[in-house]
């Protein structure tokens, strides 16, 4: 039995140890905000929070989550999650919106750890993140925008 914190609530998972945490996220948890994309952790769909950090969920089996908090798409909340969401709906960001969840998780955590970013943290931290719409200078824009709103 695996025991972890899920965006805030203390859940268990009594099966395979080896499951990805994705999987478990989306099948037995029922959060789908979280997204399938190439299951080698190289697109950044699949982004979640694990203990405060970037983690990709596709590559991460359950087990190593034991007593770690996750933070999923549903359950991402403070300040900057706040000024990411607004910068988004505001600069138009998502054109077929897949990406999106991951995107948003890494800019967030980009902003707790950074909450001035210049172009080159923002494409260090985004780096991960593939957007097959290529809305990149959206997204590095709403960064910013995010960024001088919680300045402000």
């Amino acid at each position: 039995m695996i025991t972890f914190k899920l965006n805030g609530q203390e859940r268990t998972f009594d099966g395979d140890p080896d499951t990805p945490l994705l999987w478990v996220l989306r099948d037995f948890e029922k959060l789908t905000g979280t997204k399938y994309g190439c299951g080698i952790a190289q697109c950044g769909a699949c982004t979640v929070h694990l203990d405060g950090t970037t983690r990709r969920s596709c590559i991460t089996p359950i087990a190593t989550v034991e007593g770690s908090e996750v933070v999923t798409i549903e359950g991402i909340e403070g300040k900057e999650a706040e000024a990411i969401q607004k910068a988004w709906v505001a600069i138009d960001v998502p054109q077929c919106g897949y990406c999106q969840s991951g995107q948003i998780m890494s800019a967030v955590s980009l902003l707790q750890m950074t909450p001035k970013p210049t172009d080159d943290d923002i494409d260090g931290a985004m780096a991960g993140n593939i957007c097959r719409c290529a809305t990149y200078h959206r997204i590095r824009q709403a960064i910013h925008n995010a960024a001088d709103t919680m300045e402000g």
